[in-house]
């Protein structure tokens, strides 16, 4: 009997001492703290989540969120029943579908993890007013007013960043080794479309690579596809046929990474470490950990609370990771430059996009509008440049940064 009060007290201490997810909490330990809430009183066991994604797990893309689903699934307790799982749905009615599917079977907050599955989502979330639905590198959820939609994504230009810093001092441990001139110093980039998703991204790159490498150049090339390892493996061999020295890519197969070990020129992949199939190329990657913000969207589902609109996920929140550094490949000295550079971003005194680190045809930026409120014409709303920096990810979590600066060379969307 007296173990029984002794775990009734220690259950009322743990409610007291974790607080429940609200409106604007951010994903990390603030995130998941309602978990322990919920494990104890058993809140959750009638939770049912539902997750849609593009491919499946032969996408680095779609594993990255399948992991951290079930990730998040073993962290909150939940059961096979409790997590359902839609893979291979297109950018198309088929999402729609999908998410009716879920509702039917019983989901009380359903997920997708695609930029084109946005407006089928948005069509669920009228229908279902009930079920809350979340969506991954959507921009509508602040301008749809709906209660039940909203948006998620996270600071990813940081990892990039210092991704690109690994890339960088790569560089310039073959420039001293006599591999090249400084002035021969060219990336490759393997990129799926000309948006700005995928335009910060590798802008962001490489600038940490020009952090360290001034006289760095990129080229891009874009696939027109999220997932296609042969025009990826094509694209990437392509570039290393016109001199890059080293290639990166936003893109979701396989292909560039292991373009680049059959070649022997280093890379740098995104989603996951690549380091197993490639040993003798791969560096680094980032890629963004969705854990955090699965754990906080299903907590505030359990306990009733609302779930932020357009929540964006940063380094502090453990969003934004790098994998482990492959120190058979990485330059001597890229771990301390790495760390210094996290430590500078976390604390506020380095920005990605430092306008003093940068020109745009030849002159500084010193203003720009970005679309931010997302139309039909993606016209200009909002100026994204204050205090000496582009403030990316700020006024909604997706990227908007899509400006092409001098040293890249990417083709121009007609």
């Amino acid at each position: 009997m007296m173990k029984k009060w002794i775990a009734v007290l220690l259950a009322v201490a743990m409610l007291f001492a974790f607080a429940a997810c609200g409106e604007t909490t951010p994903a990390g330990d603030e995130g998941t703290s309602a978990n322990v809430e919920n494990l104890t009183s058993g809140a959750n066991s009638d939770v049912k989540v539902g997750f849609i994604f593009l491919h499946d797990e032969n996408s680095t893309y779609d594993k990255n969120f399948i992991d951290a689903a079930r990730a998040a699934q073993a962290a909150l307790n939940l059961s096979d029943e409790q997590v359902l799982f839609k893979t291979n749905i297109p950018e198309g009615q088929e999402c729609y579908e999908a998410a009716a599917e879920l509702v039917d079977e019983g989901c009380d907050v359903i997920f997708a993890d695609s930029f084109g599955h946005e407006g089928f989502m948005i069509q669920a979330a009228r229908e279902f007013p009930e079920v809350q639905f979340c969506h991954a590198t959507g921009t509508r959820a602040h301008t749809e007013g709906l209660s039940n939609y909203h948006n998620a994504f996270a600071s990813i230009y940081e990892g990039r960043y210092l991704a690109g810093i690994a890339a960088g001092m790569k560089l310039n441990e073959m420039i001293e080794a006599g591999e090249f001139t400084a002035d021969e110093a060219k990336m490759g980039y393997v990129g799926a479309f000309p948006y700005a998703e995928v335009i910060s991204g590798y802008t962001s790159f490489y600038l940490g690579a020009k952090s360290v490498c001034p006289t760095v150049t990129m080229t891009v090339k874009y696939t027109s596809s999220w997932f296609d390892e042969a025009l990826e493996k094509e694209a990437a061999n392509a570039l290393i046929q016109e001199g890059c020295k080293l290639i990166s890519q936003h893109a979701d197969s396989m292909g560039a990474p292991t373009a680049c070990e059959a070649a022997g020129v280093p890379n740098v992949s995104y989603n996951g470490s690549t380091a197993a199939a490639c040993p003798n190329t791969a560096i680094i990657s980032s890629r963004v950990n969705w854990e955090p913000y699965f754990e906080y969207m299903i907590n505030c589902v359990i306990s009733g609370e609302p779930i932020d609109t357009d929540w964006c996920g940063t380094l502090q929140t453990g969003s934004v990771e790098l994998s482990e550094l492959n120190e058979a490949v990485a330059a001597e000295g890229t771990a301390d430059a790495i760390a210094d550079a996290k430590a500078k971003l976390e604390a506020g005194e380095l920005h990605v996009f430092d306008t003093s680190t940068f020109t745009v045809d030849g002159a500084a930026l010193t203003s720009y509008m970005a679309d931010v409120d997302t139309d039909d014409a993606y016209t200009p709303d909002t100026e994204a440049i204050s205090d000496g920096y582009f403030h990316e990810s700020e006024y909604r979590s997706a990227p908007y940064f899509d400006i092409i600066i001098d040293g890249i060379d990417a083709p121009v969307e007609e």
